[in-house]
């Protein structure tokens, strides 16, 4: 018998080896896979790769080695389709996508959760001795040279990293028009997709299409491209999906594939159907069939009863019109009351000028989640509210913290946060923390903070005015990613139009002089708190220090007395150590004091920022942009630092005198 048993083994690997293998799945139920992760194969037969875990992978292989080259080396013709579904779990709020992948071992070993999918980490991605081959359906643009994302919605073909070597966004050309149609991948809708290579023109395809329309004559992308170096003689298939803090579904009902020859069409009749969304659709049978005076009694009856049970309830809620253009996902009081054990203050997270955030688990679906109760005693308490709701509520960005939703109750106003694990960054900065940041952390939190400004002044919609830059709104999730959060004083306005915000808010020592004479807030202004982030950072200070018998340290002037005497280096924290690289730190102090020029014009934007950072562009010598290194002292006005006033002084003597009039 065990002679048998090993027999038959062996038959079935030669099988899966040979130049002519093909299956066919209408359906997983009875499919062997070699799953790892948060992969599974639900009753119904979906394959589930991913389902409402945080910071998880999923990966689905075909359990046997396939043979992709003959004899010569060159890789044989091969094709696959299948029919794949994205869903997120709240309609707006959209997680990472799904891939389907040809990679050396079954399971990926190291490979990192969130942007890298499951494919790789943040240092294998791009190595060529990855020999991973993958096509990307991708749902979050990931800023950042080493990924390259086109947009939050595209399909790319992948050669050993997540920078895809060709792109588009995700959508189909009609037969009969050859018309571009565009696709949402995650619409919650089922979609088929084609990836065929031809190994004797060596030509790669890929085409997308909805799952009622068959397939499209003309791929999505199509590119000449030798697969021989990249693969192994043999291989393995399957597909790989991951989570981040934002929580989606990813589905695939059905898959065909072959080896030298044409993958068979699947059975669309005979796939599993998705899980039900929403409500069911209630019967038009009441309405139809019930005669009107009947109708018409029943629905006086309720409508006193509903307004009766809603009058007495405990946890009574108020809509209003605004909420019905402008607001996201709203959650019930009662959940969330529940899962902050009704906002104990074991449960807080902390608090600020506008209310208290606690920490809660959703009783459903046991998602981690930060409440925001928002103080509203005054008018400016609703305004927050509202800003919040109008703003952050519509933005998507990896470095911003994402609202998931909110809740309105009689007498209080709730915001529902991404819970950030490690908490905001100035609790490892200031008063000899128990943990710190090394310099590669903290260099990593500086530019996906400037990556989240970038994205607020000039890829979005709107032009949006975050108004209070600083480490303490400054979150780090699982894998210390810097997120910008607390939008309250946030401001919006078209591009290309002029802001017309008169009020000073902030917070002293972020505030750019101009804003303290004039109450206006602009990009500029948000530069300038930067700037103060920058150096709070990297010397792991405050922007102001008090001091209760002697003159209040400002950051601004203690960096600035450093880089006159040639020494900018010695005002790094000496946290860092030994460990940190000085070319960088030296970047980022002098990046600070430029952003933090008192001449607004001689700032520089957040994608010039970008561009330092990245090294894409030297910095300019902060002499040639009216940085003093005189130390000259005046009488200066409210709002400038030491350092402010030397810079606008040296700057032009035009300029200064305007700036000393206006401030007296």
């Amino acid at each position: 018998m065990l002679f048998k048993a090993v027999l038959l083994v062996s038959l079935l690997v030669c099988l899966a080896a040979s130049e002519d293998l093909s299956f066919l799945y209408n359906g997983f139920r009875s499919a062997n896979l070699s799953l790892d992760g948060t992969a599974e194969i639900t009753y119904s037969g979906l394959l589930r790769l991913t389902n409402h875990t945080r910071q998880q992978k999923g990966h689905a292989f075909f359990p046997h080695p396939i043979t992709f080259k003959n004899s010569n080396g060159s890789v044989f013709t091969f094709s696959t389709t299948f029919v794949f579904a994205i869903v997120p779990q709240i309609a707006s709020v959209i997680g990472q996508g799904i891939a389907f992948v040809i990679a050396p071992t079954k399971g990926i070993p190291g490979s990192f959760a969130g942007q890298f999918l499951g494919l790789f980490n943040d240092t294998n991605n791009g190595n060529d001795t990855n020999h991973v081959v993958a096509v990307e359906l991708d749902t979050v643009y990931s800023y950042g040279s080493e990924f390259g994302d086109i947009n939050d919605n595209h399909v790319g073909i992948d050669i050993n990293g997540l920078r895809s070597s060709e792109a588009a966004p995700a959508g189909y050309y009609t037969n009969s028009s050859g018309r571009l149609t565009n696709l949402t991948l995650a619409s919650s809708h089922p979609m088929q997709i084609w990836v065929e290579y031809d190994g004797a023109t060596k030509q790669l395809n890929v085409t997308l299409a909805p799952i009622n329309i068959g397939k499209p004559s003309i791929p999505l992308l199509s590119v000449v491209l030798d697969l021989s170096p990249f693969l192994r003689d043999t291989m393995y298939v399957g597909f790989s999906s991951s989570t981040a803090s934002i929580l989606t579904s990813n589905y695939v009902l059905g898959w065909s594939y072959k080896m030298n020859g044409q993958a068979q069409a699947l059975d669309l009749a005979q796939l599993p159907k998705l899980p039900r969304i929403g409500p069911k659709e209630r019967s038009k049978f009441l309405t139809i069939g019930v005669p009107t005076i009947s109708v018409s009694a029943v629905f006086i009856v309720i409508s006193g009863l509903v307004y009766f049970i809603r009058w007495k309830r405990k946890f009574a809620e108020v809509l209003e019109d605004w909420e019905l253009d402008y607001g996201p996902h709203r959650f019930k009081y009662k959940d969330l009351y529940i899962a902050t054990k009704g906002f104990r203050d074991k449960e807080l997270l902390g608090s600020g000028g506008f209310g208290r955030v606690y920490r809660g688990v959703l009783p459903s679906s046991k998602i981690e989640i930060a409440v925001k109760k928002v103080s509203h005693e005054t008018r400016q308490g609703m305004k927050v509210f509202v800003a919040e709701i109008v703003s952050i509520g519509r933005l998507r960005h990896r470095n911003l913290v994402t609202l998931l939703g909110y809740c309105r109750r009689e007498g209080e106003l709730i915001l529902v946060y991404d819970y950030m694990p490690n908490g905001s960054l100035d609790k490892y900065l200031y008063d000899q923390p128990r943990v710190t940041l090394n310099w590669s952390q903290r260099f990593k939190v500086i530019k996906g903070v400037a990556s989240g400004l970038y994205y607020l002044h000039e890829e979005w919609e709107q032009v949006v005015i975050h108004r209070d830059v600083k480490a303490s709104n400054v979150l780090l999730d699982g894998e210390l990613n810097g997120r910008l959060g607390d939008f309250g004083l946030a401001r919006l306005y078209d591009h290309g139009t002029d802001p017309q915000t008169t009020h000073i808010v902030g917070t002293l020592g972020y505030l750019a002089p101009e804003h303290t004479r004039t109450g206006k807030a602009t990009t500029k202004t948000d530069v300038y708190a930067f700037g103060a982030f920058l150096l709070e950072v990297a010397c792991g200070r405050r922007p102001i220090e008090r001091r209760e018998q002697a003159n209040d340290v400002i950051l601004l002037d203690w960096v600035f007395s450093f880089w006159v005497r040639g020494e900018i280096l010695e005002a790094r924290d000496p946290n860092l150590g030994p460990n940190y690289a000085p070319e960088e730190v030296e970047l980022v102090l002098k990046l600070g004091l430029l952003c933090s020029h008192a001449v607004p014009e001689a700032r520089p934007s957040m994608r010039q920022v970008l561009q330092f950072l990245e090294c894409d562009i030297p910095l300019p010598e902060l002499s040639s942009l009216g940085l003093s290194a005189s130390g000259l002292t005046f009488a200066r006005p409210e709002g400038f630092s030491e350092f402010s006033m030397n810079m606008a002084l040296s700057h032009s003597s035009s300029v200064a005198e305007s700036l000393l009039s206006g401030g007296r």
